[in-house]
């Protein structure tokens, strides 16, 4: 039997999961019927709030926080595939920002740290950090999107927002020990996938997005 945080969580990813703005995230992308033949490429891992409820109910997460990594996922994946503005964007936007709000009292009702990771994952060395700059420059653009979109939520004390010329700075030595894991894996990931192959190009409608690594 679960036990009750497991119960409040799953209540939590339900009352998310039933909201109606939530019908685009509630089952995978049919990317093949809708046409959308370049999202393997651009979304990796993908995710949905009913394989999240499955886990839950089958006991298959570690931690309240791996559950929450998973739905922040939808919400990343939506943003990092729809331009930036666009209604799928801001509906992802708006769902998280609801979410956030729900886990976050959650965890006080539970009195579950916020964010034990960073207890868990050292500090990068000064060499992961150039190691990872030096990966920012292999992978796609689209890529590099995603990147910015999971350290905005996860750390925005990372990102530096330049809109006089619309550019986007990552500064390495402000990612906490969990987001600069997460990240690091994913463009590890990302660099060898797209090893010889060509970039692809952002569509002419995409937002420019720059980043810089200090």
């Amino acid at each position: 039997m679960p036990s009750q945080e497991w119960i409040l969580m799953g209540k939590l990813v339900n009352q998310i999961y039933t909201k109606p703005d939530a019908e685009p995230f509630r089952e995978p992308v049919d990317w093949k019927g809708l046409g959308l033949y370049d999202y393997p490429q651009i979304v990796k891992t993908p995710m949905d709030l009913g394989h999240v409820k499955r886990k839950i109910e089958k006991e298959q997460y570690s931690s309240l926080h791996e559950a929450a990594e998973d739905v922040r996922l939808v919400w990343s994946n939506c943003k990092t595939y729809n331009a930036d503005g666009s209604d799928f964007f801001l509906l992802a936007e708006s769902m998280s920002k609801k979410f956030e709000e729900k886990f976050s009292k959650l965890l006080k009702e539970l009195n579950i740290p916020e964010n034990p990771d960073d207890i868990t994952f050292p500090e990068p060395t000064l060499d992961e950090k150039k190691l990872f700059a030096k990966r920012l420059y292999k992978i796609t653009k689209e890529e590099l999107g995603k990147v910015i979109i999971d350290l905005d939520e996860m750390c925005p004390a990372a990102i530096t927002k330049n809109s006089a010329e619309d550019q986007l700075e990552i500064n390495v030595d402000n990612i906490s020990p969990a987001a600069f894991k997460k990240v690091m894996e994913f463009v590890t990931n990302c660099a060898a996938d797209t090893s010889g192959k060509k970039k692809k190009s952002v569509p002419p409608n995409s937002k420019n997005k720059k980043a810089k690594a200090s």
